[in-house]
């Protein structure tokens, strides 16, 4: 759905013609009908004859689907529709999307504009629990925060505290006792940035604590940490590294009492298929050609394709001829490709440019894994195993059903 609704926030219309209704659980859908019919009213006095067609044929898009549902869903329900310009004037095409939200919606609302209002529905889908890390040893720190695949360091903290003297005598006891305050004041700082860091986390599911030597658990024992935020540990593990390394190692480390994070999903689902590339067990294939043949077969279990991989397969035609050309592109692109193509004529006729047809690689592999009852994972980019997946496979990979 993430996904859907990035496609869905890309569309753009020539002027205010693009519906987003959002309709809360509970809500009747003859009063939605009402409200529609009185909106077709006020469409008329649109001044564009263009827009005022597009608006009204819209408008009856929807009604027609809401005919069609009935009753609204229990979590509410969201429609998106609206007139997409395919080329010059008059080549809009009416797009309609229908949406049973993942969580109840309580929101009604109404709106035509030149784009589509997404924004309720991505907060919707946005992870919110996080984790919180703290690396640390007598030399330094690291605090982290892990939101969904996101691993975000949000303070290094040194602690300029030297290391143990080897005189002996009265000179030792005193260079200890000093070295000893100077590790309570280390200790409290790291303390106070961590608290300050995740105190502003309302779903914290909890911290791991890591580090080489015994440092860790001096801290956690000491009451340097807020008192909200030390029941909260959920881990206490041996790192060999501080820094983002022992963040790194602390998450592989702790992943079991964090299996529901996204990042460590992924990293399962890259090493699973790397497990069967080793064992050469032939359910480990690559490569976009011999993953699409085995795709379209039906033998895919799972396929796993980075969202770096997220390229737009453009097709445009001649709006009289028979002249045609593909052209691939980012999706930041598109716009400008949009006002490219108005304004081009046919390098064989001189007619007018239409696009006549959008489709990104993820959008292709999604319809073929669902027509081919395959499961597809998409990866980001940030973690270890997403750059795995991109630099090393070229983004798109499968595991293979058992024959």
């Amino acid at each position: 759905m993430r996904h859907l609704l990035r496609r869905i926030a890309e569309k753009r219309g020539r002027g205010t013609e693009l519906i987003s209704l959002y309709i809360p659980a509970g809500r009747q859908l003859s009063e939605v009908m009402s409200t529609l019919r009185e909106e077709y009213g006020k469409a008329s006095n649109i001044k564009s004859r263009t827009t005022r067609k597009n608006v009204q044929d819209a408008i009856v898009k929807v009604q027609q689907r809401l005919k069609i549902i009935g009753k609204t869903p229990k979590n509410g329900l969201v429609i998106f529709c609206g007139a997409i310009p395919r080329g010059p004037p008059g080549s809009e095409v009416i797009e309609t999307y229908v949406i049973i939200p993942p969580k109840p919606i309580n929101l009604s609302y109404y709106s035509c504009d030149d784009k589509f209002y997404v924004e309720p529905l991505l907060e919707m889908l946005r992870e919110k629990k996080s984790y919180g890390v703290i690396v640390i040893d007598n030399s330094e720190a690291t605090i982290a925060l892990i939101t969904g695949r996101t691993v975000e360091i949000k303070n290094e903290i040194t602690s300029g505290v030297g290391g143990k003297t080897r005189k002996g005598g009265q000179s030792a006891r005193r260079y200890e006792r000093l070295r000893e305050s100077e590790l309570n004041q280390y200790y409290k700082r790291v303390g106070t940035h961590a608290s300050e860091i995740f105190l502003n986390q309302p779903e914290l599911g909890g911290i791991i604590l890591a580090g080489p030597g015994p440092t860790k658990e001096e801290f956690y024992e000491g009451e340097y940490l807020h008192y909200q935020l030390k029941p909260k540990i959920i881990a206490i593990v041996d790192t060999s590294y501080t820094g983002t390394q022992g963040v790194k190692e602390a998450l592989r480390k702790a992943e079991d009492k964090i299996k529901d994070m996204r990042i460590i999903e992924e990293k399962k689902l890259i090493q699973r298929f790397l497990e069967e590339l080793g064992k050469e067990s032939g359910l480990a294939v690559y490569g976009q050609e011999e993953v699409e043949r085995n795709l379209r077969m039906g033998k895919v279990d799972t396929l796993l394709i980075s969202e770096k991989l997220d390229i737009l397969v453009v097709k445009i035609k001649c709006s009289s001829c028979e002249y045609n050309e593909t052209r691939n592109i980012s999706r930041e692109d598109l716009d400008t490709l949009r006002i490219e193509v108005s304004n081009r004529e046919c390098p064989k006729c001189g007619s007018s440019l239409l696009i006549e047809a959008v489709e990104g690689y993820i959008d292709k592999y999604e319809r073929l894994a669902r027509e081919t009852g395959s499961k597809i994972e998409i990866i980001g980019y940030e973690s270890e195993e997403g750059k795995i997946l991109y630099q090393g496979f070229g983004g798109i990979v499968a595991i293979l059903r058992h024959a």
